[in-house]
C-alpha cells in the first residue's frame, strides 16, 4: 500500500509494513499536516512559513528551515529513493510543495469515503463499514495542532463528519440489532453533544422500539427544554414529527413494517427481473424511472442516478430508435434548484443527445410527439444551466410554450424548471424568478406534483432572500421542509440549513416566530447584528450538510466563499490560509490579492477577470469584482461591474442563492460610482 498517513488523532505516518515512520520534530509534523490539509494542492513556501510561525514573526532563516524540514520528510517517507532521483510523494511544484498521497493513503480521506459509501449499503453492511471507519479515530483530528488557524476548518469539518457517522451507525444498528443495545451509546452521545437533534431523535426512537414509550417521550421533552431554554429555538420538524408519531403509536415506527416494505421491494424486483428478458427495451425506460426516484434520495443515490442515466441514454442511442431515446431522456424530469451542474461534461453529453434526438424525430405534430419534443427541449434548457449561449433560453421558452398549448401540468412544471434555470441573462431578475416559483407552487399544489411544489418553494425562498423579504422566505423554507419530510426528500434540508445560516448572517436571528420583518435591500437589511464568529460557525455547520449530499456542483468552493463573503461584508480581511474557492476562484482572486496589499497583481487579475456565469451567484461574483476594483481604483473593472450590477440595485448581492450574501447591491454601486467617474 505504500506510505499511509494518520491525522485522526496525532499526526503520524506508517510504512507499508505498518511500522511508524519517524517524521522528526513538531515542525516536521506541522509541515506534513499542512500539506495533508491542502489535499494534494500546492502550498507555497511563504504560506508554509506564515502558518508554521503564525503566533509570531518568522525567524530570518524560516524559508531555509522549511526546506530543511521538507528534505528530512522526504528521506523519512521515501528512504529507498536513489540519490538525485525526483521525489514521487512530497514533490516540489511551482512556488511550493505538495503531498501527492493517494485517496486511500490518508485515514481522514478514507473515513470520508467510508461515510459516503455507507449511505448506499444495506443496514448490516453499513453498520460494519461505519464501525470499522470510526475505529480509525485515535483522538481529535490533527490533535497536536488544535490551536492552529490553518487546521481549524478541517478539524471542524472532520469532527462534524464523525458525529454524522456516529448517528448513521446508530441508525443502522437500530435496523439490524435489538433497539435496547443502541440506547447507552446514544444516551452518552446526546450528553456530550446536546445540540444535535438527530441524536435526540435516534435515542427516543431506540427507547420506543425497546418498549419504553414513556422514556422516549421524556427524552423528547428534555430535548425541547434544552433547545428552548439554551438556544431560544423550538425543536425541528423531525423531532416534532417523532413525538407526534410516538403519541399515536404510528405503525411505521415498528421496524417490522420496514422489513415488510423491504420484502415487497425485493419480491417485486425479482419478479421484474424474471419477466423482462435481458436486452429488452422496456428495461431502459424502467431503469430511467428508477433513476429518477433514486436521484431524489440525495447522497450517493443522486450521483449514481446521474451516472446511470447517462449510460441509459447512450444505450438507447446505440439502438438507433429516436422515439425510445426521446422517452429515456425525457423521463428523467428531476427538479433542479442549483444553477451549476454537478458534472458539466455529463450534462453536455445529455444535451448533445437530446439535440440529436430532436433532429431525428419525425416532424408530425401529434399531441404525443409534441409532448416528447417539449420534454427534450426542457432537458436542453435544464442541462444548459449557467451557459452564455442562446440555445438554452430558447429551448426552455419553446418547451414552456408547447407545455401550455398541451395543457399538461407535469410537463409545464418541468418546462418551468428549465425556464428558471435560464432566468439569469442579467443581474436583478429575482422578481421574475419569484413569479416562476409562485406558478410552480400553485400548479403543483393543484395537481399533486409534490417534488415540483418543493422546487417552487425553494425558488421563492431564494427570490425573497434577494429582495430582503425574510419573513416570506421563512414561510417558504418551512413549507419546503414540511413537504420534504412528508415525501422523504432529504436534499431539501441542505438548502433550508444554508438558509438558516444566511438568515443569521443578514438579520442576526435564525428563522422562527418573532423574527425580523421585511426590510428592503439598502434600508438597513445588510444586518451584521450577529457576531462574525457566530455567523462563521453557522456557515461551517451548513457546510457539514453538504458532506455526502451528492452535489459537487454546489459543494465545491461554497464553504470558503460563504466565509469570505461574511467576513468582507463586515470589513474583515479574507480568511487566512489556502482556502479552496473552487469554480469561484477567478472572481475571488483580485479581492484576496488586494486585501493582501498586492495592488499590482490585483489590478492584473482585474484586467483578465471574465464575466461570471449566468447563475444564482451572478451578482455575488460581480460584487467581489466591485470590491477589488474599488480597493485598487481600477476604473475599467469598476465600470464593468457597475454596468452589470445596475439592474440589481434593489437586491441583496448573492442572497438570491439562499446561501450567502455580500449585502445590498446599492452599496456596491455607490462605491463603484465614485471610482468610475
Amino acid at each position: 500500500m505504500g506510505v499511509r498517513f494518520g491525522v485522526l488523532g496525532p499526526v503520524t505516518a506508517w510504512d507499508d509494513a505498518g511500522n511508524t515512520i519517524d517524521v522528526k520534530g513538531p515542525r516536521h509534523r506541522a509541515v506534513l499536516a499542512r500539506l495533508i490539509v491542502a489535499r494534494r494542492r500546492v502550498v507555497p513556501v511563504d504560506l508554509l512559513v506564515a502558518d508554521l510561525w503564525e503566533d509570531g514573526d518568522p525567524p530570518r532563516g524560516a524559508v531555509s528551515a522549511v526546506r530543511t524540514f521538507v528534505a528530512a520528510l522526504r528521506r523519512a517517507l521515501e528512504p529507498d529513493r536513489p540519490p538525485r532521483a525526483a521525489p514521487r510523494l512530497l514533490v516540489t511544484e511551482g512556488p511550493g510543495y505538495a503531498l501527492r498521497a493517494t485517496a486511500g493513503a490518508v485515514d481522514a480521506w478514507r473515513f470520508e469515503q467510508a461515510v459516503t459509501d455507507s449511505s448506499t449499503l444495506p443496514p448490516r453492511e453499513a453498520l460494519e463499514r461505519l464501525e470499522e471507519a470510526l475505529g480509525w479515530w485515535r483522538g481529535p483530528a490533527y490533535a497536536e495542532f488544535a490551536g492552529q488557524e490553518w487546521t481549524r476548518a478541517e478539524r471542524s469539518r472532520l469532527a462534524e463528519l464523525r458525529l454524522h457517522a456516529v448517528e448513521r451507525r446508530a441508525e443502522a444498528r437500530l435496523a439490524v440489532r435489538p433497539a435496547a443495545e443502541a440506547v447507552p451509546d446514544l444516551d452518552a452521545h446526546v450528553a456530550e453533544h446536546p445540540w444535535r437533534e438527530d441524536g435526540w431523535r435516534l435515542l427516543a426512537l431506540a427507547l420506543y422500539r425497546a418498549g419504553r414509550q414513556g422514556d422516549a417521550l421524556a427524552v423528547l421533552r428534555r430535548a425541547r427544554a434544552l433547545l428552548v431554554e439554551e438556544l431560544g429555538v423550538d425543536p425541528g420538524p423531525a423531532l416534532r414529527r417523532l413525538e407526534s408519531d410516538i403519541l399515536r403509536q404510528a405503525p411505521h415506527l415498528d421496524p417490522a413494517a420496514s422489513g415488510t416494505a423491504d420484502a415487497v421491494w425485493a419480491q417485486a424486483a425479482a419478479a421484474y427481473d424474471r419477466s423482462a428478458p435481458p436486452g429488452a427495451r422496456a428495461r431502459l425506460e424502467s431503469t430511467v424511472n428508477l433513476m429518477r426516484d433514486l436521484a431524489l434520495t440525495g447522497g450517493a443515490g443522486l450521483e449514481a442516478a446521474g451516472r446511470h442515466r447517462a449510460a441509459a441514454v447512450a444505450a438507447a442511442e446505440e439502438l438507433g430508435d429516436a422515439e425510445l431515446t426521446a422517452r429515456v431522456i425525457g423521463a428523467f424530469d428531476v427538479p433542479a434548484i442549483w444553477t451549476r451542474a454537478d458534472d458539466p461534461a455529463r450534462a453536455a453529453r445529455v444535451v448533445a443527445a437530446a439535440e440529436r434526438t430532436l433532429a431525428a424525430l419525425p416532424p408530425d405534430g401529434t399531441r404525443a410527439r409534441q409532448a416528447t419534443r417539449a420534454r427534450l427541449l426542457a432537458t436542453v434548457g435544464l442541462e444548459s444551466r449557467g451557459g452564455h449561449g442562446p440555445r438554452g433560453p430558447e429551448a426552455a421558452r419553446q418547451a414552456e410554450r408547447l407545455a401550455r398549448d398541451l395543457d399538461d401540468p407535469a410537463l409545464l412544471a418541468f418546462a418551468l424548471n428549465a425556464v428558471f434555470m435560464q432566468s439569469f441573462e442579467r443581474a436583478g431578475l429575482a422578481g421574475r424568478r419569484d413569479a416562476i416559483g409562485a406558478e410552480l407552487v400553485a400548479l403543483s399544489g393543484r395537481h399533486g406534483l409534490a417534488t415540483f411544489e418543493v422546487l417552487g418553494h425553494l425558488v421563492r425562498l431564494q427570490a425573497r432572500c434577494a429582495l430582503g423579504d425574510f419573513r416570506a422566505a421563512d414561510e417558504h423554507a418551512a413549507a419546503a421542509g414540511r413537504l420534504a419530510e412528508r415525501h422523504e426528500r432529504p436534499l431539501v434540508g441542505v438548502f433550508t440549513g444554508w438558509y438558516r445560516a444566511l438568515r443569521l448572517d443578514v438579520t442576526g436571528a435564525p428563522p422562527g416566530p418573532g423574527s425580523a420583518p421585511h426590510r428592503p435591500p439598502g434600508a438597513g437589511s445588510g444586518g451584521g447584528q450577529a457576531a462574525a464568529d457566530e455567523v462563521e460557525g453557522a456557515y461551517r455547520e451548513a457546510a457539514g450538510l453538504l458532506v455526502g449530499a451528492g452535489m459537487p456542483g454546489l459543494e465545491r468552493g461554497l464553504a470558503a466563499l460563504a466565509l469570505l463573503c461574511a467576513r468582507v461584508r463586515r470589513g474583515l480581511p479574507p480568511p487566512a490560509g489556502d482556502a479552496d474557492y473552487g469554480p469561484y476562484e477567478p472572481w475571488v482572486r483580485p479581492l484576496v490579492l488586494a486585501a493582501a496589499g498586492r495592488a499590482g497583481p490585483a489590478a492584473a487579475a482585474l484586467d483578465e477577470v471574465p464575466d461570471p456565469p449566468r447563475d444564482l451567484l451572478l451578482e455575488a461574483m460581480w460584487c467581489l469584482v466591485a470590491r477589488a476594483a474599488v480597493g485598487t481604483g481600477h476604473r475599467e473593472a469598476a465600470r464593468r461591474a457597475h454596468d452589470a450590477l445596475a439592474p440589481a440595485a434593489g437586491e441583496l448581492a448573492g442572497a438570491g442563492s439562499g446561501l450567502l450574501t455580500l449585502g445590498p447591491v446599492s452599496d456596491h454601486l455607490a462605491a463603484l460610482t465614485r471610482v468610475s467617474r
